[in-house]
């Protein structure tokens, strides 16, 4: 199957609608009780609702453009579907506080069985992209791996040692700029470490 290239910025608001629609469904309903399936849910139980099918819309929209799902997207949907679905079921809101903590264990652990293989996966991903030597590859996944060790960490201080809205905050603002800072901070390894040009 052909898979067809996707407008950027369709492409940034698919990855943000989804956080988006968290974010303003937990500022409507953080004080307010919503009475659905039976129960009474508020704050981040009522966002995470709304979140599943929007996440599950955005991958769709997708496929219906690209023919194609991005791996990370995928692992971190069937995540959000089963802590969020905890979340909801249970009605309470640890599970889909966890969960920005279990899918960076799943991606570190899965850069760092690569590496122990020899491999980087993130060459596997984005070898065409980024054009780099082997070596370049192996530092720049090594460090993409200790990365998502850290924000997986920083999740569980943030949920475990501050308010809900605080959290919520981090989660839709704070999460995002730690990764471009991140991305931005690796421009040398990228730049020493690049192919030369033909």
């Amino acid at each position: 199957m052909i898979e067809k290239a996707m407008n950027p910025w369709v492409k940034i608001a698919l990855e943000i609608g989804p956080l988006a629609v968290f974010f303003l469904t937990y500022r409507a309903y953080a004080e307010e009780s919503v009475s659905l399936f039976g129960a009474e849910y508020q704050g981040v139980v009522v966002a995470t609702i709304a979140f599943i099918p929007a996440i599950l819309l955005s991958l769709a929209i997708s496929w219906s453009l690209t023919r194609h799902l991005p791996r990370m997207a995928m692992v971190t949907a069937v995540v959000v579907v089963v802590f969020g679905g905890l979340t909801i079921w249970l009605n309470d809101a640890t599970f889909i506080k966890m969960k920005p903590t279990i899918v960076n264990l799943i991606f570190a652990g899965a850069l760092f069985w690569g590496l122990m293989l020899g491999r980087s996966w993130l060459k596997y991903l984005a070898g065409e992209l980024i054009p780099l030597t082997d070596e370049g590859w192996m530092l720049f996944t090594k460090r993409w791996a200790l990365f998502f060790l850290f924000m997986a960490l920083v999740n569980e201080v943030v949920w475990r040692g501050f308010s809900e809205s605080f959290w919520v905050s981090f989660k839709t603002f704070g999460s995002p700029v730690l990764t471009i800072l991140f991305v931005m901070t690796q421009a040398p390894l990228l730049k020493r470490h690049a192919l030369p040009e033909e």
